[in-house]
């Protein structure tokens, strides 16, 4: 559960719910019913609250008990609230929805879609025969019982590796696997920041990061990235870390997810004393730095500028491999790493093996296989460039030099009815107010460019052609399925 939403937080939220456009041609009940399902596709109703009792809400209101009654028993049949007597009702999703890597509710059937939501590509023609040498590796670990908390010694001694080329020393007992970089950050989480822990992240920013802040109760105050290709302002970010003094902040320093800024490395080190001098830990999540493009070198790596076991690094297989592949890591110091595996037996016990000897593999090959995802993503990033501008030439743009995304500055605050529409014409995109907090950002919207140049032309091509409608008037319609928030 998320809470309770009291009556007059509802009501707000509703807004002018009985003012709808085509309002006149349903009741009062399908009304406010249809009203609470918008907010839960806006994600601004968050699913798992508990909402306000029907006299509470009708009171504020001002309406008739028998009204929210009514509105309330249509959710119920409609499978978007839950009942039980004497407990209260609690917001829901139909049964045949399942949850995408977005937060957003898909239909199990969905394979026509042009799925905009997610920033991560198909898996390389490698994977297979990477997987076929990793069976051939696993007998040898067979007569154990499997177990390795902190990850098998050949990926950890490859991880290390790779940080060590990228010009930071690292030893395998600085690395511990995980099973992704979302579980490496629960898990640097649960070890560093206690319930109701102060944090500093950027905004915008990745929303699953969000939600496992949210699951700590953390308390969030953000920086806010400019638009333009600087990104972020020096002496804001340095001001935010002396004012607020958080215990953590969450940076995404290479190509930054959603707007794919990339920190200058003099920030980086003014970053890394700043937080030392304040007494905050920085969480770096590098889940992008393999993905360069035009030439562009990133700068070493922010633990290079720590000297105080200050930085803890996050990364993973998911975007220059496969988001199927789960396997994370963490780098941090020696005495850290056993201190999360110590965090981590009662979260899972340790990452498959067979994952984990697959991503060796792959690792081995990366210089072959990062270099064509490099490719295959220019390519896909300058399709998409294209289209944008021949379709909505009014959308601001600023062009990545790396990773997987675009963040559009759109020509009005209609991210969210944008992304309602196109789900209509097979499109599912994730509107800006999903990478932050408080229902801002409306003006903007992230595109990965990670599905094949054809279709990021096609639909670019089907939301130009619905942008135009969101101009008319006419009756508004809730899609479904919804965000969770």
């Amino acid at each position: 559960m998320t809470g309770q939403v009291r009556g007059v937080q509802l009501a707000r939220l509703l807004g002018q719910w009985h003012a709808l456009p085509g309002r006149r041609r349903s009741p009062d009940y399908a009304a406010l019913a249809g009203s609470v399902r918008g907010l839960l596709a806006d994600g601004r109703l968050p699913l798992g609250v508990r909402l306000p009792a029907e006299r509470e809400l009708a009171e504020a209101l001002r309406i008739s008990r028998t009204t929210v009654t009514a509105a309330y028993r249509q959710l119920r049949e409609t499978g978007h609230l839950a009942s039980r007597r004497g407990a209260g009702s609690w917001t829901m999703l139909p049964g045949n929805h399942r949850v995408a890597s977005t937060g957003l509710w898909t239909p199990l059937d969905d394979r026509e879609m042009l799925d905009l939501g997610v920033a991560a590509l198909a898996a390389p023609p490698q994977l297979l025969s990477a997987a076929r040498a990793a069976t051939e590796d696993l007998p040898r670990y067979l007569t154990g019982a499997g177990y390795h908390p902190t990850g098998i010694i050949e990926l950890r001694e490859a991880v290390a590796d790779a940080y060590t080329a990228r010009g930071l020393p690292t030893s395998a007992d600085q690395i511990m696997v995980t099973s992704g970089t979302q579980h490496a950050l629960d898990l640097v989480l649960r070890l560093a920041l206690a319930p109701g822990g102060s944090v500093l992240v950027e905004s915008p920013t990745y929303p699953n990061a969000l939600a496992a802040l949210a699951g700590r109760r953390a308390r969030i105050t953000t920086h806010g990235l400019a638009a333009d290709a600087g990104g972020w302002e020096p002496d804001l970010l340095l001001g935010s870390l002396r004012q607020t003094r958080p215990k953590l902040a969450y940076l995404i320093p290479e190509f930054q997810n959603p707007t794919g800024h990339l920190m200058p490395a003099s920030l980086r080190e003014r970053v890394v004393a700043a937080a030392h001098a304040v007494g905050t830990d920085l969480i770096i999540d590098e889940s992008f730095v393999d993905l360069s493009m035009d030439g562009t070198e990133p700068p070493p790596p922010v633990a290079t500028y720590d000297r105080h076991s200050r930085v803890i690094s996050i990364g993973g297989m998911s975007k220059p491999y496969w988001g199927g592949l789960r396997i994370g890591w963490v780098r941090a110091s020696a005495p850290q790493v056993q201190r999360l595996a110590a965090v981590r037996v009662g979260v899972d016990m340790a990452s498959p093996v067979l994952d984990q000897l697959v991503a060796v593999h792959l690792l081995a090959d990366a210089e072959a296989i990062v270099a064509d995802r490099r490719v295959q993503l220019a390519v896909q990033r300058d399709a998409l460039l294209g289209a944008l501008a021949d379709r909505l030439p009014e959308w601001r743009v600023t062009v990545p030099r790396g990773g997987v995304t675009l963040w559009a500055e759109l020509d009005g605050p209609i991210s969210s009815a944008l992304a309602r529409a196109a789900e209509e014409v097979g499109v599912r995109l994730a509107p800006g107010p999903r990478f932050g907090l408080d229902g801002t950002l409306e003006r903007f919207l992230r595109l990965p460019f990670t599905l094949p140049a054809a279709d990021l032309v096609e639909a670019v091509g089907r939301i130009a052609a619905i942008r135009y409608d969101l101009d008319r008037a006419g009756r508004q319609r809730w899609r479904e399925p919804a965000v969770i928030a």
